[in-house]
């Protein structure tokens, strides 16, 4: 059979000569040639498979014969089936059937129930028998059992620190837990009170004293090594312990520290047939020159004892109970290690770092000897502090002197007196003035400048720290460099609050903490150019220090700005006396003006006495020229608001511009005398520059008794205008002045530029 399904290639039907070339389309010859072949082979599988099967004609009988038989058997099938089907539908016995298989399977359902309720009322009855048990253990003085039973109860009612409920639980479990606690909080209570009992501090003879039989409530010959166990397995030996450790921190460890009052230990151990019953720690005075020296040795060894001391005779060489006793104590024993004795003994400069690496050697082996005792971890890091303080000396070195550093800079500015000091004046030609310490040259700018001792000293502290950061490790420059910021930074932090009452008036301390700031300025920004190339290389990155030098300037700008706002309120409030110039002619009205007048005369004068010799002359020309300004404009603006003067009352007007100008003219010359030069191409600026109300003034004076014909000539030749007069105002004063007339009304109209 397997030739019957073999596939037909058409080539090979067809003669070899036809096939030389595939792409050659076949002729039609070919084509029937191929024809009849494949009829031929068609007659030929014909002829096989009929071969085949007549060959097999009996295997393919049987096969049928089976087929049959299989179609008949699922026909019966059906049947039986089907009656099977009718008579279910007409009987109801199977529905009473389905009845009884759902009380049976309520039945066993229940059956499990009322098993499970009883599985459960048995587990709290043990439960309940065990709380009670543990009580009883208790009364009895059977402490470890009482633990043991605790420990087991709380894995049965699955109590941990997690206060979350399960509320498919029965109440009855909640009941339980309840009585756990109150059982778990008795023998808590019970145990602390034996280790209370157990170890005491004896103040009148100075000692701890360790009792290893104890009687509480009833309970005799309970040891000290039983009531441990039980605080170890009902897992509260932290708790039990912790006065203990409280204990010994206060009476033992500090006083052993106290190097002004030395002291040793003794221990004394009381035995009964070699059963320990007592054991003491005494604590004696020591007359030992070691301990007073701080010699690191000998602090060791003294707190080893004390150690040896619990481990031996409180511990009873448990280590569970030694390292809990070390959680307790090691973080403030090593605290007070360190602020006690190790920051003490920090060298004070290079020299000293030997000595020091001594004690970074007993250290070590001090640390050492607690590991071995199981006191501190192996494997915990942060048991080592005292290794990592000591061994980052360097770090503490440098924090050492930084700290010195600024508590220099701070009591240097609290304890400078800025008001008492003499400041001389500040002019180049005076020999005394010349030779004062307060008198300091400017990196930036030419002259001499009056500053307090305070930022001198604080100038020469930053000085010596940053030539420190130059010869100093990376470590330690980084430390002194943040302390030379940082020092300067106090200035800021504390002078303006020490001196917050005379920043709020006019005097020398508020214009000197001015010269302060500006001078600090100025060196800020020399620093740099100074030091940095000698700094060490990984200091050189960030070092900076012209990000502080704006600071200092603008608090220079500020509390300048300051001192001028409260003179020129100062002036505003006498010129209010004045009541606007009105009405000078009458006697009461003028006396009032003129002592307006003097007022202000005084208040500059006042302030001439106390700028002039601190200020800077460029500064103090800029600053009094503001105040003036403020005074000839308000003087000026007064005047021109008059709408109404009479002849008399103009000459008493100019008469007072005239007495302020004559009382002023030794300021003014003064200020002319100080060359400031207003532009970069060097152009000198005069007095009227810096005043401009001051030509105004003047002209108002001359105003004030000319005629309405020179006043308008005036107005026309732009006089008036570069005087700083505008129309409207030469307008008003003409009016105040000058009746109504034709001749008034022809000037007016000829400013208004109508004519």
């Amino acid at each position: 059979m397997d030739a019957l399904f073999d596939s037909i290639n058409v080539r090979e039907l067809l003669s070899a000569q036809d096939l030389s070339d595939p792409t050659t389309p076949l002729s039609a010859p070919d084509l029937r040639l191929l024809i009849q072949r494949l009829d031929s082979h068609s007659l030929q599988i014909k002829s096989k498979i009929q071969s085949y099967l007549l060959s097999h004609h009996q295997d393919f009988a049987n096969l049928f014969s089976v087929c049959n038989d299989a179609v008949t058997r699922s026909n019966q099938i059906s049947d039986d089936v089907v009656q099977l089907l009718s008579s279910i539908s007409d009987r109801p016995i199977e529905a009473e059937i389905g009845q009884v298989i759902k009380k049976m399977s309520a039945t066993t359902k229940e059956a499990r129930e009322k098993k499970a309720l009883l599985e459960l009322v048995r587990a709290i009855l043990a439960i309940s028998e065990k709380l009670k048990g543990a009580r009883e253990g208790l009364r009895n003085g059977r402490l470890r059992f009482a633990a043991e039973e605790l420990r087991e109860l709380k894995k049965a009612l699955r109590i941990s620190d997690d206060d979350r409920v399960d509320e498919r639980e029965p109440v009855v479990y909640s009941l339980l837990r309840k009585e756990w606690s109150e059982c778990f909080e008795e023998i808590q209570e019970v145990l602390v009170r034996f280790i209370g009992n157990a170890v005491w501090f004896e103040r009148e003879l100075n000692r701890i004293r360790v009792k290893y039989v104890l009687n509480i409530d009833g309970n005799d010959g309970i040891e000290l090594r039983t009531v441990l166990e039980a605080l170890d397995v009902v897992g509260i030996l932290d708790y039990g312990l912790a006065k203990v450790a409280d204990l010994m921190i206060k009476h033992v460890i500090s006083p052993g520290l106290n190097f002004g009052a030395p002291v040793s230990f003794v221990a004394e151990v009381n035995q009964d047939s070699k059963v320990l019953t007592e054991a003491k720690l005494n604590i004696v005075p020591s007359n030992d020159p070691k301990i007073e020296k701080m010699d690191g040795e000998t602090i060791y060894s003294g707190i080893i004892q004390v150690i040896k001391f619990i481990s031996n005779y409180i511990c009873l060489q448990d280590e569970s109970c030694i390292r809990c006793f070390g959680r307790l104590t090691w973080p403030r024993i090593s605290e007070l290690i360190i602020s006690k004795f190790l920051s003490k003994v920090v060298p004070e400069d290079a020299s000293k770092l030997t000595d020091f690496l001594k004690i970074i050697s007993c250290t070590s082996e001090f640390e050492t000897a607690l590991r071995e005792m199981k006191f501190i971890s192996t494997s915990d890091n942060k048991d080592n502090q005292l290794s990592n303080f000591a061994e980052n000396v360097e770090v503490h070195f440098a924090s050492r002197k930084k700290t010195e550093i600024l508590a220099k800079a701070r009591n240097l500015l609290l304890q400078c007196d800025f008001s008492t000091l003499h400041y001389p004046r500040n002019n180049k030609n005076d020999r005394d003035a010349a030779k004062s310490p307060e008198l300091v040259d400017l990196l930036f700018l030419s002259g001499r400048c009056v500053v307090s001792k305070a930022a001198i000293e604080l100038m020469k502290l930053v000085h010596q720290t940053l030539q420190d950061v130059c010869v100093s490790s990376p470590r330690v420059a980084l430390e002194f460099y943040g302390a030379a910021r940082d020092a300067l930074l106090l200035y800021e932090v504390v002078v303006p609050v020490k001196l917050e009452r005379q920043l709020d008036g006019i005097n020398q301390v508020a214009v000197l903490m001015h010269n302060d700031c500006f001078y600090l300025s100025q060196e800020i920004l020399g620093l740099a150019f100074e030091y940095r190339s000698d700094f060490p290389s990984s200091i050189k990155e960030h070092a900076m220090f012209v990000d502080m030098a704006p600071r200092f300037h603008l608090m220079a700008e500020e509390i300048l700005q300051r001192q001028i706002q409260h003179v020129i309120r100062s002036l505003r409030e006498a010129l209010d006396g004045a009541d606007g110039f009105q009405n000078t002619h009458e006697r009461q009205q003028f006396q009032s003006a003129n002592l307006s007048i003097d007022q202000v005369v005084f208040i500059l004068d006042k302030v001439r006495l106390i700028w002039e010799p601190i200020l800077l002359p460029s500064t103090y020309k800029r600053s009094i020229c503001v105040v003036l300004e403020s005074v000839f404009s308000r003087v000026t603006k007064d005047i021109l608001l008059l709408d109404d003067m009479a002849a008399e009352e103009t000459l008493q007007l100019q008469s007072l511009i005239h007495l302020m100008l004559e009382s002023l003219i030794s300021l003014l010359e003064s200020l002319a005398a100080i060359q400031v030069e207003k532009s970069q191409e060097g152009i000198a600026c005069t007095i009227d520059d810096f005043i401009p109300s001051l030509y105004k003034i003047r002209k108002l004076a001359e105003l004030l008794d000319m005629p309405l014909k020179s006043i308008t000539a005036a107005w026309e030749s732009g006089e008036l205008r570069s005087c700083g007069f505008t129309s409207s105002e030469v307008e008003d004063f003409i009016k105040a002045i000058f009746a109504d007339s034709p001749l008034r009304k022809e000037c007016l109209a000829r400013i208004k530029g109508d004519w």
